[in-house]
């Protein structure tokens, strides 16, 4: 008895299982419509998640945000370079660990624009609304 290969069609009709190439995410618009966007198409997460604080998600307040937190990172190092030239490193033996921890906003601020930028592109090439939620 032969063995049956997987893509071989076993009655007639049969299909095999394609996978999906891209997921698809449905949402409101602007307007109230709902559209289909893909996750790239998507950007960075619209809603609030029910708190009380509105999050920026816009290309321009994130870029804001990358910034404001670069600005910040570049004071931390203007700070190690005088450390180092007035040789208190008791100072940096304190403070370390704050270096590591602006890495974080640092990195996911930057990514958050850039996803979020890439977006922007893809849905004025489609011609899509912005998502609301």
């Amino acid at each position: 008895m032969a063995r049956r290969s997987r893509d071989v069609p076993q009655e007639p009709g049969y299909v095999s299982y394609q996978p999906p190439e891209e997921r698809v995410l449905h949402r409101l618009a602007e307007n109230g419509e709902v559209v289909a966007y893909t996750s790239e198409e998507y950007g960075v997460r619209k809603d609030d998640g029910g708190g009380f604080i509105k999050p920026v998600n816009s290309s321009r307040g994130l870029l804001f945000l990358a910034v404001l937190i670069t600005i910040a990172f570049a004071g931390m190092l203007y700070g190690l370079v005088q450390i180092a030239i007035t040789a208190q490193w008791d100072i940096l033996g304190r403070t370390w660990w704050m270096f590591l921890v602006i890495q974080i906003p640092l990195l996911a601020g930057w990514a958050g624009y850039f996803k979020e930028r890439k977006a922007e592109k893809l849905r004025k090439a489609r011609n899509l609304p912005r998502p609301v939620d």
